[in-house]
């Protein structure tokens, strides 16, 4: 399938790479397929999650660990049937960024409610109410 994206313009999705969210995103929940673009590049630091519903939407997102977070997760009955988990190791978990809206400058991560993927199922969830812990390598 071919999309047309204003950022990235004419992207071809492959149907197997799509990601949904079943209960949508908090405020987005009319958006529930999505990929999951990156640069061109061996290790790229941010990503880019597009919405196939409605490509005005894109979010920036990051791996908790290059910011030095990390989560223990815990899942509901009802998250992990949502998330069709079967082996926990097939879970990551994604830091929505976002733009300060007094320092336009600064971007922070939301470190609160992060998105849950099941790489497997390509089944994702975005948790509310997370705790995270920073940790700091000598």
């Amino acid at each position: 399938m071919q999309i047309v994206t204003p950022r990235f313009g004419p992207i071809e999705v492959d149907e197997s790479t799509i990601i949904t969210f079943p209960r949508g995103l908090p405020g987005f929940e009319h958006c529930h397929r999505f990929k999951l673009l990156h640069e061109e590049s061996p290790t790229p630091i941010a990503l880019w999650l597009q919405s196939l519903d409605d490509t005005e939407i894109v979010f920036s997102v990051i791996e908790p660990a290059r910011l030095a977070v990390q989560y223990e997760v815990a899942l509901s009955d009802e998250e992990s049937a949502l998330l069709n988990v079967k082996d926990p190791a097939d879970l990551v978990l994604l830091l929505l960024l976002l733009r300060d809206i007094e320092n336009t400058t600064e971007i922070k991560a939301n470190t609160q409610a992060p998105v849950i993927l099941n790489t497997a199922s390509r089944l994702a969830l975005q948790k509310m109410g997370m705790r995270c812990q920073l940790v700091f390598s000598e």
